[in-house]
Formats: structure tokens, sequence, C-alpha cells
């Protein structure tokens, strides 16, 4: 089994922050940068959201290809590429034949390690130094969630606060 290394780990969050500079954070290029393939998925089931797993065919660079379900709307597909993206990062050593993740981002992985890659989606498309750009009296949750192109409850959990009505 694949042991990863902290430095790669380092070396591919260095990669991140390349792209954190404007908003949105362009996902697609993050994972093209780290040697991942993006796929859309026409006929999977409503509850599952995504996939990662190596693909010797379809795989990037990293042998490794990313599958979003293509009926979802583009910021949870958003939020799906940035969450197998912290997979590949943080647990390559764990994906093995594939992880695939259903609506609430769970999989066959520990919850651990799911709450680890949702925290690092999180922190690829709403960075604090996007976020912190604005005084937050200049915006309100859903002009900030519009910036940043991710739904309002993503940005209200990242922040803390409650959803606005």
């Amino acid at each position: 089994m694949l042991q990863i290394s902290s430095q790669t780990i380092q070396v591919r969050l260095g990669v991140l922050q390349e792209f954190q500079d404007t908003a949105p954070v362009n996902v697609l290029d993050i994972a093209h940068r780290l040697g991942l393939r993006v796929y859309k998925v026409n006929d999977w089931q409503p509850d599952v959201s995504g996939s990662i797993r190596r693909d010797e065919k379809r795989g990037g660079e990293s042998g490794y290809a990313i599958f979003i379900n293509a009926d979802h709307s583009p910021k949870r597909q958003r939020f799906t590429i940035a969450h197998e993206i912290a997979h590949y990062i943080l647990h390559q050593d764990l994906i093995g034949d594939g992880i695939t993740d259903d609506s609430l981002y769970r999989s066959s992985l520990r919850n651990r390690q799911e709450t680890q890659a949702n925290q690092l989606a999180a922190d690829i498309l709403m960075p604090w130094k996007l976020i912190n750009r604005h005084p937050p009296q200049e915006w309100s949750v859903k002009s900030l969630a519009d910036e940043l192109d991710v739904s309002e409850s993503a940005l209200s959990i990242r922040l803390g606060v409650p959803v606005e009505n």
C-alpha cells in the first residue's frame, strides 16, 4: 500500500494556494495541476455525489480520476470536486479501488477522513484570505457565497453563522 508522506501533502497543499488569489477558486484548474482528470457522470442515483479512483485509462498524470454527478447543481459539483481533491491530497493511500461519496459526503472511510476532506474542501473553495478581503459589514452571506460560487449553507457553516432568510 502506498504511504503518502507529509512532504507530498505539503507540496499538494502549496498547489492549492496558487489558485486561491481570486474568486471563485477554479477547482478544475487545481485538479488538472495535481494531475487529476474530472468527469461528469449522467446515470448516477441522486444520492451519489462523487468518486475518486485510480484509473489507468481516464486518470490524469497522477493516474487518478474524479467522477461527479452531472445532475447536481454546479455549486454542489464544485464542492464535490474539492472534496475529492481533498481525498487525493490527504488520503491517497486509502483510495484503493476508489472512494465513492454519497450526498452527505459519507463513504466507506471513517468519519474522521470524511470530516478532514470536508474541511479541506471548504478551505479550497472558501479560503480565509478571500473571505477576509471584505469587512463583514460590507457583505451578506448571499453576496459572498455568490462571489465564491458556493452555496449559502456551505458558507454559513464555514463562517459559523446561521443561514440568512
